[in-house]
């Protein structure tokens, strides 16, 4: 008895119409793709109605990777190079018997090759094209994938500079193994959602390391000869001069992964054993956060848009390197952006590109500073202004001054709390009246790594840090919560990262107290009583609902003496 088609199962199903078989047919006639991958990508049946549907006709089971933890050792019994080629991946294995996941369960030159490499007998399940590429993603290491590009590159073949122009180079040039190594490295980058890489030399090995959620990781190391190539690839595709290599240089470049432009920051540095070159990541996607996405609780939300929209002040956002300020700027230009308001930003370097704003790119070389393209930038009669960092007291001066003139005025200052930004413009020099009188809030972040939640599981943190928490008597009342690992957080426990945010506003009282020079501590004090949270505060209630684990928030954040008495007052309560 013949098998039954897939378009056939489907109309009987009353999934799709006659017509639309047609059309499907037609344009497989056209272009060779599947019939049931036409229709799914039209919108016309879902991927999980074409599955149902395979695994109907072909009387085979259909599985969910998501619910699957696969070991390496079956992981390893088919190459990274096979498993992306046929759009597939071994799940598990019994005796002789291999089950594979398989896009395309039909594909008998796959199942073929399968047998001949594994020297055991296929079995089929059949899942969907985007589930088994996210998992070979997922399981498959970017050591496997170099293997395989590098793998048969001889040792001694070296070349002086790649021609290649950008990333994506000319299609003679894309099988050369350099300029694969280079793309492999970035895709996977953007793929594990790192924000940085770093290509090292040491004086036996290139090491590479991707920063993600804030924290060093290392990678497979490309083979040392190589070394010259990789970052002459590198320098040429950022338009930066592959010949200078005592001196340090910036570029960028587009790479497309996935579909998706992604825009990169290239900075060199000349050390001892070579050039260490460091890709910053920007994946423009990260403009379409909103601001209830960055981590603001409710309250806080609402205070602080309320303080983002007065129509004149001082408003700076506080925190160490890599804490997230950028992030949070951007989304405030997001929120208040309009036609009917001309913001102009200064920021060095520009890292997104905004609709309706205009962006100027500082460049101190040539005299562009900070302060000097302040008083530009008051000639062009802005509403809002954006300087991304208060390096200098020029800068500081101006930007209280464009404040004071009727601007609203955003910026960036490299404290750790927000009380302590007060007293960091007053050391800069500017006078304590002028402070009191511009500055109307700070705002103080930390950027925390999430549990994650395929893994997260019940524990108890060690004494030290529930001493150093202050939390001994009631920790049995909070269910601390930290992830294990498993293969899809990389073994580390974390998916994702969270902001956590203090904010003070300067009212009349605290003006008073700023021009009369009053202690930083008496400051916080009062901050308290009008309902200032500190950061350690903050995260604590993340670590409550079980979004952080104790341990990250301690890594983070420095509990001081002063905060002591705070948290005493405001122990997080469970609910029951």
């Amino acid at each position: 008895m013949a098998r039954k088609k897939t378009g056939n199962i489907l109309i009987e199903k009353g999934l799709i119409s006659g017509a639309e078989l047609a059309d499907a047919l037609e344009e497989q006639r056209n272009t060779g793709h599947k019939v049931g991958q036409i229709l799914v990508d039209k919108g016309i049946i879902s991927q999980d109605q074409l599955l149902d549907t395979l695994s109907e006709r072909l009387n085979i089971p259909k599985i969910s990777l998501d619910s699957l933890v696969i070991d390496p050792n079956v992981i390893a019994m088919v190459p990274v190079e096979v498993a992306r080629r046929y759009c597939l991946i071994p799940v598990f294995k019994i005796a002789k018997a291999l089950t594979v996941a398989m896009a395309d369960p039909l594909n008998i030159i796959a199942i073929e090759e399968l047998k001949y490499l594994t020297k055991c007998d296929i079995k089929r399940v059949v899942s969907g094209h985007r589930e088994i590429n996210s998992a070979i993603d997922q399981y498959y290491s970017v050591a496997d994938s170099m293997y395989g590009v590098i793998g048969t590159y001889p040792e001694e073949k070296k070349k002086e500079e790649t021609r290649a122009q950008s990333v994506q180079a000319p299609a003679q040039e894309q099988d050369t193994p350099v300029i694969k190594l280079v793309n492999l490295l970035i895709s996977q980058a953007v793929k594990d959602k790192a924000s940085d890489i770093h290509i090292e030399p040491d004086e036996k090995q290139l090491r590479v390391r991707y920063r993600i959620n804030g924290v060093m990781h290392e990678e497979a190391s490309p083979p040392k000869n190589l070394q010259s190539e990789i970052t002459s690839r590198i320098k040429v595709a950022a338009n930066m001069d592959v010949s200078e290599k005592r001196l340090p240089q910036d570029g960028r470049m587009l790479a497309n992964v996935d579909g998706e432009d992604i825009d990169l920051r290239i900075s060199t540095l000349p050390t001892i054993h070579g050039e260490k070159v460091v890709i910053r990541i920007l994946d423009r996607r990260i403009l379409n956060i909103g601001m209830e996405e960055l981590g603001f609780s409710e309250s806080l939300l609402a205070q602080w848009q309320e303080l983002i929209h007065l129509k004149e002040g001082l408003i700076l956002i506080t925190g160490p390197t890599s804490s997230g300020k950028t992030t949070t700027l951007y989304g405030v230009l997001q929120e208040i952006n309009s036609i009917e308001k001309n913001i102009i930003t200064i920021e060095d370097p520009v890292e997104y590109s905004l609709p309706l704003i205009n962006q100027v790119q500082a460049h101190e070389k040539a005299g562009l500073t900070f302060a000097s393209s302040l008083r530009s930038i008051l000639r062009q009669n802005p509403d809002i202004i954006m300087i991304g960092e208060i390096r200098d007291t020029e800068t500081a001066a101006m930007a209280v001054r464009s404040a004071l003139t009727g601007h609203l005025v955003f910026s960036t200052l490299h404290t750790n709390d927000a009380p302590t930004a007060i007293n960091r413009l007053i050391d800069m020099g500017i006078e304590k009246y002028l402070v009191a009188s511009a500055l109307k809030g700070v705002l103080a972040q930390r950027l925390l790594r999430n549990n994650c939640p395929n893994c997260s599981q019940t524990y108890a943190p060690p004494e030290y840090q529930l001493k150093i928490a202050n939390l001994e008597g009631v920790a049995k009342e909070i269910r601390f919560m930290h992830g294990e690992g498993c293969s899809r957080c990389r073994r580390t426990g974390f998916k994702g990262q969270t902001g956590i945010f203090e904010l003070i506003r300067i009212d009349d009282a605290l003006a008073e107290m700023i021009i009369n020079g009053t202690p930083e501590a008496q400051i916080k004090n009062y901050a308290l009583q009008k309902g200032y949270r500190p950061l350690f505060q903050a995260g604590l209630e993340k670590v409550d609902s079980g979004q952080v684990s104790l341990e990250e928030l301690l890594r983070c954040i420095s509990i001081k003496e002063s905060d002591l008495p705070a948290m005493q007052a405001e122990r997080i309560t469970v609910s029951a």
